[in-house]
């Protein structure tokens, strides 16, 4: 048997916009009344009709991500982050991915609109103009994670990974590494591949440091790069002490393609990776890496957005900060 409120309402002798009231957490009852309600609620297993719900009040308490089809996964934290701060606030999130490099991202926003969620989040994405007036045209909110726009008309989180990468690469140099290399970057990807060969290149000029175009190999930031480029390196003959990687994945592949040549990290070789992923915990050696506070972000991508979609506030893009964790792939 399918229970109405008209039923929990006869059965807690109140009236039906009194339980109305309690359903939506609307206030205007007692806590008494309010317990009572809900626990002749629970024993009947009543519960609301959300798509007839947001129909009336034009609100589906959904919230929608999307996010590229990579193969790292440093994702799971800040979907977590996400999760927990959406859930908390009385929100459900649905999750879509938009193919490699987003090729699906049209076809991704167009879903949040036919699945009328609230607002949305798109993370480490560069969204084409096209893509820019797809989201304007629906009128959604949305906020950008980890990526941004040229002329930053949507708010965004992210960390500055132009000074995360000068930060990783000086951390080196200051511990002795003279002959450097960048592995696994993508060099079209204008809001970390870019970012993170500038500010490779500007440390090394900082330090005084020789830089050329051919210490830098380039990849999708994944496992299979690093240890593909580092076999090239060790094909080549080529004498680094110190590897920069562009993700945490990277690292693991380089140091893969070590072991197997008898390469001893850090004695012979520093690694430093970009993410501090579970992954970069649990890797031997221990992988020192550049921190992102994923959790953080996705929590605070939330806390944004909902400022847009409850009171209609006009919000402003965060830089995050990044820190060095230091562990063991480091001489």
């Amino acid at each position: 048997m399918q229970y109405t409120i008209k039923d929990i309402a006869k059965k807690a002798n109140v009236s039906i916009a009194t339980v109305s009231r309690v359903i939506n957490d609307r206030g205007g009852y007692s806590e008494e009344t309010k317990q009572k309600i809900l626990a002749i609620t629970h024993k009947l297993g009543y519960s609301q009709n959300k798509s007839a719900v947001s129909l009336v009040s034009k609100k589906s308490d959904l919230l929608g991500i999307i996010m590229p089809q990579y193969a790292t996964t440093f994702y799971g934290d800040i979907i977590s982050g996400i999760e927990d701060e959406a859930y908390q606030r009385g929100y459900n999130v649905i999750l879509t991915h938009a193919g490699v490099d987003g090729s699906r991202m049209k076809e991704s926003i167009t879903l949040m609109k036919e699945r009328n969620v609230d607002g949305f989040i798109i993370f480490s994405v560069d969204l084409s103009a096209d893509e820019i007036n797809l989201i304007k045209h629906h009128n959604i909110p949305c906020v950008l994670l980890s990526a941004d726009t040229v002329s930053g008309d949507i708010p965004f989180i992210k960390v500055n990974d132009e000074e995360a990468i000068a930060d990783a690469t000086s951390y080196l140099v200051k511990k002795g590494s003279r002959k450097l290399a960048l592995i696994g970057v993508n060099p079209s990807d204008r809001i970390a591949g870019i970012a993170r060969i500038k500010g490779f290149k500007e440390a090394l000029i900082h330090h005084q440091i020789e830089y050329s175009d051919r210490d830098i190999y380039f990849g999708d930031y994944s496992f299979d790069t690093g240890k593909q480029n580092m076999k090239e390196i060790i094909h080549a003959g080529l004498a680094y002490d110190g590897i920069v990687c562009a993700s945490d994945e990277t690292a693991l592949g380089v140091m893969s393609a070590c072991s197997e040549a008898g390469i001893k990290i850090p004695n012979e070789l520093s690694i430093i990776g970009y993410d501090n992923s579970l992954a970069a915990r649990m890797s031997t050696p221990a992988l020192t890496t550049v921190s992102q506070p994923f959790h953080e972000m996705g929590s605070d991508a939330i806390g944004m957005l909902l400022k847009i979609v409850d009171k209609d506030e006009k919000v402003k893009s965060k830089i995050v900060k990044h820190k060095i964790v230091v562990r063991n792939s480091v001489k």
